[in-house]
């Protein structure tokens, strides 16, 4: 889950099923009990068409987390923590960065820093196309050393400068769960 839609759709989907929820927040579901097999495929089925996948084991959750954790940091937070995301994910998920990094790596064929850096552009060219801020207070915001920077890590990743990008105004945007 990427969204509060997303968690409304979830959620609703968790009402008609008639399964208690302990607690829902992006990405994770705490349920009163423990699922018999039975109920646990009529949630998969319930929620695979509609985009979304249980995921059962220990290794998918923590990937899990640590997405969900830079999906908070970069579009949910306007990036005003100013800490390491190395200490960040450590201490949110209480594991050794190394581990993180290389279990996120091994299972995702990238790496965290990588999947930071598209994260954070697709906020930049979500906050481009709002038209509401200049690229300087973007790059600050965004926490970037300088408009430089940013301009050339965004053309890195997309092939366009900023300033081009905001021209052409066609949909460039990705989904959050396609980044």
């Amino acid at each position: 889950m990427v969204c509060n839609r997303c968690i409304m759709v979830v959620q609703s989907e968790l009402n008609k099923l008639g399964l208690n929820v302990k607690s829902i927040k992006l990405g994770e579901v705490i349920l009163d009990k423990e699922l018999p097999s039975e109920e646990k495929t009529n949630l998969i089925n319930a929620l695979l068409p509609l985009g979304f996948e249980v995921i059962d084991d220990k290794k998918s959750r923590i990937i899990e987390q640590i997405k969900n954790t830079i999906i908070d940091l970069v579009h949910q937070q306007d990036n005003e923590i100013k800490a390491n995301l190395s200490d960040v994910l450590s201490e949110k998920l209480n594991h050794d960065y190394n581990y993180l990094s290389n279990l996120f790596s091994e299972v995702e064929g990238t790496t965290i820093e990588k999947y930071l850096i598209a994260q954070k552009i697709e906020k930049v060219k979500e906050l481009l196309v709002y038209d509401e801020l200049s690229l300087s207070e973007i790059a600050y915001r965004m926490n970037y050393s300088s408009v430089a920077y940013l301009s050339n890590q965004f053309k890195k990743v997309t092939g366009l400068s900023p300033s081009h990008f905001k021209q052409i105004r066609e949909d460039k945007r990705k989904p959050l769960d396609e980044v």
